[in-house]
């Protein structure tokens, strides 16, 4: 069954549930990510007296770190208390490497705020002053370590005492030095100080008391994502912007837009110099890493145009090894000085997975579909247990997996963003060739008589283009609930029929036998035929929107919503509400394994088995928030939220407890 993703407040456990059970919580450990390897990488941060101790930052609040130069990662901490925050800048204090700053925003909206570190990144606190600031750009003044400068949407802000208090030093009354991208300090003068902006650079000489517009040379409008300033010649600034790279050698007085990329790649995320050879300059775009050997004067793609980079890592001990943290695809390692890359995503799991299935003869193997990785996603399976997974994008051509089945006979589908396929063991084929059949009464007149017959029409074969959002093979009839309506294939997949239910936006199916349940996010539907023929069943009094659908072997029906878990024994006729300790239920099936009803909130680490008879439950604490829960060889598998796919630690069965209701 597929879920999809919603970020929501956590309506909580009640007081009384928690003082009932916490001494049962305690025995409970997290659950393990296991994979697949990749996701989005943002920045990259190192500790000058090691630089092979690596610090990177991600777009779900969790910065990982490196001690082997980045060829495998850990978990380092989470940032504050959402899972949304963008960890764009990591700053190592120079003169104190167990001290770190992290500057962060929020993912659809303007907050965020700065976080500080004084153990090597164990433990972290948010600095008062930067609460709620969505910060883009940090840094710290090289001639002096006390001083630290944030770029935010809301202005420029500085600390002359290593990140304990902060001031602002852009003017208020500036309505265009705000939404600061990115900043840099002149080398040997903290007072000089330049900022850029969404729409263009500005500078500082008197540590913000006074500033002014640096725009000579530059196309107008220009985001300014990344200024460096090359520490031997602080006069010669390089400047990214939505326009493409400049070049100052007046410091900043005016610029000269670098030639050798092409507009299309014109989005330079970020400049990094190597800091051995100052005539080396990188920059990653939104369509790959270019290069300059000789101060910008040519440059030379390195990458493929595929690849989306947020961040550039020189060693500085080592140019040859150079790293990219990019959008989809994680870490790119090259040894070669760029000629070649290849992942080092080794630990690093922040895959956003949106359909987990295990495989029914074999427990080892696993399959997962994510989304938003394009090219880097699509399905990813595993052999052996989680140990090693292997990408199966090919034919899928970059969509969504919002669904994966197996049917019977151990064919694996896939619903997309753009239509069904079928894995044809090398590559995915499209398999949703839609063909209604019609028949009717005809009148016909020969020799002057008039009769009737029977004729049959066949239509034209369409395709199904549109999002699958659910797909159930288990049977002889299959069913697939689209954003266009429900269709039906009893041909196992070769031709669809439909929409059997022509109304838009249905997002879940699940059948048992010839009775099939289908649900939108406000209807609820029932077909006692195998899907010839459906009835409408009204939904629960209290539950405003279905976010979930299963139903057990008993014939028992669950729905989940914000709301809570409602079941119905009567297909639907009565409801009654399970007293769970959480609300908003985003994810509830039915495991064969297990013989219960695996509910998941969204907005709670907590997963509860129900027996769908005795509507006793039990509950584990996964320690992530987790979605389409299986039990695979005795153990509980979970596609969390951003985390790729977690599974139970087999100390954790210790932790178990039951509640009857």
């Amino acid at each position: 069954m597929n879920r999809t993703v919603s970020r929501s407040l956590f309506l909580g456990v009640t007081a009384v549930l928690l003082s009932i059970h916490a001494s049962l919580w305690a025995g409970t450990l997290p659950w393990t990510s296991i994979g697949p390897e990749g996701g989005d990488a943002r920045a990259f941060a190192y500790d000058p007296g090691n630089p092979a101790h690596i610090y990177m930052g991600t777009t779900t609040s969790w910065i990982y770190q490196s001690t082997d130069g980045g060829a495998t990662w850990k978990r380092l901490a989470r940032l504050g208390k959402v899972d949304d925050l963008v960890v764009d800048n990591i700053v190592i204090d120079s003169s104190d490497p167990r001290t770190i700053y992290a500057g962060v925003w929020q993912l659809d909206r303007t907050d965020g705020g700065i976080y500080i570190s004084h153990d090597g990144g164990g433990t972290w606190a948010a600095s008062p002053d930067m609460d709620g600031q969505s910060v883009r750009a940090l840094t710290q003044a090289p001639s002096d370590s006390k001083i630290l400068v944030a770029g935010a949407i809301s202005g420029v802000y500085r600390s002359s005492d290593s990140g304990a208090h902060w001031t602002r030093i852009s003017p208020l009354e500036n309505g265009e030095l705000v939404k600061v991208e990115s900043i840099a300090i002149d080398p040997t003068d903290p007072k000089i100080i330049y900022a850029g902006t969404w729409h263009l650079p500005w500078k500082t000489t008197d540590g913000g008391a006074t500033w002014r517009n640096i725009k000579q040379g530059l196309i107008d409008d220009s985001d300014v994502f990344s200024i460096i300033l090359d520490p031997a010649r602080p006069s010669v600034v390089y400047l990214s912007a939505c326009s493409g790279i400049y070049l100052s050698s007046t410091a900043g007085d005016l610029f000269h837009k670098v030639q050798g990329i092409p507009s299309t790649a014109r989005r330079t995320r970020v400049l990094m110099q190597d800091p051995t050879n100052r005539s080396v300059v990188y920059a990653g775009t939104t369509e790959g890493l270019y290069k300059t050997s000789d101060s910008g004067s040519t440059w030379t793609r390195m990458t493929g145009p595929d690849v989306i980079i947020n961040d550039v890592y020189v060693d500085p001990k080592n140019d040859r090894h150079v790293m990219l943290a990019t959008d989809r695809s994680g870490v790119l390692t090259s040894q070669d000085a760029t000629v070649t890359f290849r992942p080092t995503n080794s630990g690093f799991y922040q895959r956003q997975v949106s359909a987990l299935l295990p495989d029914a003869q074999n427990p080892q193997i696993m399959y997962v579909g994510v989304v938003n990785d394009k090219t880097y996603g699509g399905v990813f399976v595993t052999e052996d247990g989680g140990k090693t997974w292997m990408q199966r994008g090919t034919g899928l051509g970059g969509r969504d997996v919002f669904s994966l089945a197996q049917s019977e006979d151990g064919t694996i589908l896939a619903g997309t963003n753009h239509g069904i396929f079928r894995w044809a063991g090398s590559e995915w084929k499209p398999d949703g060739t839609v063909v209604n059949v019609k028949t009717k009464e005809v009148t016909v007149v020969r020799k002057g008589k008039k009769t009737t017959k029977t004729v049959t029409e066949t239509s034209k074969p369409e395709t199904i283009e549109f999002q699958v959002n659910d797909l159930s093979a288990s049977g002889p009839v299959w069913f697939a609930a689209t954003a266009e309506g429900v269709y039906r294939s009893t041909t196992n997949g070769a031709t669809w029929t439909g929409p059997v239910i022509n109304e838009p936006h249905y997002h879940f199916i699940d059948a048992h036998g010839s009775a099939v349940f289908a649900a939108s996010r406000n209807q609820l539907r029932l077909s006692e035929d195998g899907g010839e023929t459906w009835t409408p069943v009204s939904l629960p009094e209290k539950l405003i929107t279905v976010h979930a659908l299963a139903t057990s072997p008993n014939g028992t029906l669950w729905l989940g919503g914000r709301e809570g878990a409602f079941t119905s024994d009567d297909r639907g006729h009565t409801w009654s509400k399970i007293p769970l300790p959480v609300a908003h239920i985003d994810n509830i099936d039915y495991d064969a394994t297990l013989k219960r009803i695996i509910v998941a909130s969204a907005d709670s680490t907590l997963v509860f088995a129900i027996d769908p008879t005795e509507k006793n439950w039990k509950w584990w604490d996964a320690g992530w928030n987790v979605r389409m829960v299986h039990s695979v060889s005795g153990r509980l598998v979970a596609a969390s939220l951003y985390d790729g796919v977690v599974v139970e630690p087999k100390e954790s069965e210790a932790g178990l407890s039951e509640a009857e209701r």
